[in-house]
């Protein structure tokens, strides 16, 4: 089956890079890409015209929110409410338990993966939060997310979160890792079941990779065999690291080394490694304000960083740079990694940081971000026929509109679009030559429905914090509003009483 789409802007792929072809068509053959050009000759069996839209590559979100999203609670606390956020240690060795049932797990794992559909994200690897939840990913809700990504057409890189230590705040206001080994070792042991399980579905949509969580929370053995199981089944490992100043001390505590060294030494460096974040390497102001070599080791190893500039930031940090990670040659590519999973602000908000960061205009330019989202994302995963609008590469794109007068006026309709637009202006995507999103809609789900459900689970995530608080403080106390609530009966400012 053949299908056409027409838009006003196409960014297609030439020579090696993305190039813009203005009233462009894009046709594809089953999930295969046979022709982008101006005009299409041959016959069709599908079309749609798309008007003043931007059809793009389908964006790469390689650290994909799949959970309702924590940061709305924990990115503004103050430090004693944010010391209550964590685990306590009680609550680690007596009381610790899984909030949601897998019911709700599952609930909770569609809504994300819509909304990655409804931001225009068509290949993700997931990334969900392990705060409540009896300990990491279990097997069995991850064969079920795979079922949920399959319906929705999505193409992921999937695999359990496991984990042998959990962060904890200490009585003295101190941090810590509680380790439990044997859970580490089962977690590990249900990953390489669940990449056997993906070999038999042998859906082309889904692959099976290693996904281990914090660095600090594994020890230097779990580090070494998921190292070791990578080489022998030859998948990808993503390792959250090289986040923060807390996570380099506990390391050190814990190994004697850095994180990077600690990389290293266990052989996850000689793997098909992807590192979120990687904000604390030694050219960040509160390591040694200096290159060091750090970025020249990511780079020789082929490490490919995936950059969050919106979470980052969020939580107070950024890199050190966008341009002198890319002059080092370390492959960037990006992800969410939180709510919204929206790329399109996440690569506007990286281009201004750039500026920032190295103080000069033409940093970070909007080309290289669109680069990271859909070519970086490629090469991270070894994946030639992703990320590019061309013959041969696999039928996944997005289109955006651009035709609200709330857009703006138009220049370049790519650097307008990420300076004013937002990835909530998808309308339509496809993922292997299959309609993702439609006009907006994701077909066969209910939106409204869901979002009503989402709301009630994200309530009842909230109010768990407070058995997990080392002061036992309850949500509301944790998480106050930002401003002081309406007092029913109290009479507002500048309202005059009635006159006699």
């Amino acid at each position: 089956m053949r299908t056409r789409w027409r838009a006003r802007h196409v960014l297609a792929h030439q020579d090696g890079g993305h190039v813009l072809l203005r009233d462009g068509e894009v046709v594809w053959e089953d999930d295969v890409i046979v022709y982008v050009g101006p005009r299409y000759e041959g016959p069709v069996d599908e079309e749609r015209d798309l008007g003043r839209s931007l059809v793009m590559p389908g964006l790469i979100d390689l650290d994909a929110l799949t959970d309702i999203d924590h940061l709305v609670l924990d990115s503004w606390s103050d430090p004693e409410r944010g010391h209550g956020l964590q685990w306590s240690l009680d609550y680690f060795t007596h009381r610790r338990r899984d909030v949601f049932t897998p019911e709700e797990r599952h609930t909770v794992r569609e809504y994300a993966l819509v909304q990655l559909a409804l931001h225009g994200i068509t290949t993700y690897m997931p990334i969900a939060s392990e705060v409540h939840s009896a300990w990491a990913e279990p097997y069995d809700e991850l064969v079920a997310m795979a079922e949920t990504s399959r319906r929705l057409g999505l193409r992921g890189y999937l695999g359990p979160a496991y984990r042998s230590g959990v962060n904890v705040a200490l009585p003295d206001g101190s941090r810590d890792v509680a380790f439990d080994e044997k859970l580490g070792r089962a977690g590990l042991r249900d990953a390489v079941r669940f990449l056997d399980h993906l070999d038999e579905l042998a859906d082309p949509l889904l692959t099976g990779v290693l996904l281990p969580c914090r660095i600090e929370t594994l020890t230097e053995e779990l580090l070494r065999e998921t190292a070791a199981t990578a080489r022998r089944r030859d998948v990808l490992v993503r390792l959250h690291a090289l986040q923060s100043t807390l996570e380099r001390d506990l390391v050190q505590d814990l190994h004697g080394m850095t994180p990077l060294e600690l990389m290293e030494s266990t052989g996850l460096l000689g793997t098909r490694l992807l590192v979120p974040h990687t904000v604390l390497v030694d050219r960040h102001p509160d390591v040694h304000g200096e290159d060091r070599g750090d970025l020249a080791t990511l780079a020789r190893a082929g490490v490919s960083v995936v950059h969050c500039p919106q979470t980052s930031l969020r939580y107070g940090d950024v890199l050190h740079s966008f341009g002198a990670y890319r002059r080092a040659g370390v492959n960037l590519c990006l992800g969410t990694d939180s709510f919204p999973p929206d790329l399109i602000r996440g690569m506007d908000l990286g281009v201004h940081l750039a500026k920032a960061v190295d103080g000069r205009m033409d940093a970070a330019p909007v080309e290289r971000y669109v680069e990271a989202a859909t070519l970086g994302g490629a090469r991270a995963l070894g994946r030639g026929d992703l990320g590019r609008l061309q013959a041969g590469a696999q039928a996944d794109l997005v289109a955006f509109g651009l035709g609200d007068i709330r857009d703006g006026v138009q220049d370049d309709p790519v650097r307008t679009f990420l300076l004013s637009g937002t990835a909530r202006q998808a309308t339509d995507s496809v993922v292997a030559g299959r309609p993702v999103l439609v006009d907006r809609g994701i077909p066969g789900v209910d939106l409204t429905a869901l979002q009503e459900r989402a709301q009630g689970l994200f309530e009842k995530m909230r109010a768990a914090y407070g058995e997990r608080d080392i002061l036992r403080r309850d949500a509301d106390e944790l998480f106050p509003p930002a401003f002081p609530p309406f007092r029913d009966g109290a009479r507002p400012d500048g309202v005059l009483p009635p006159a006699e």
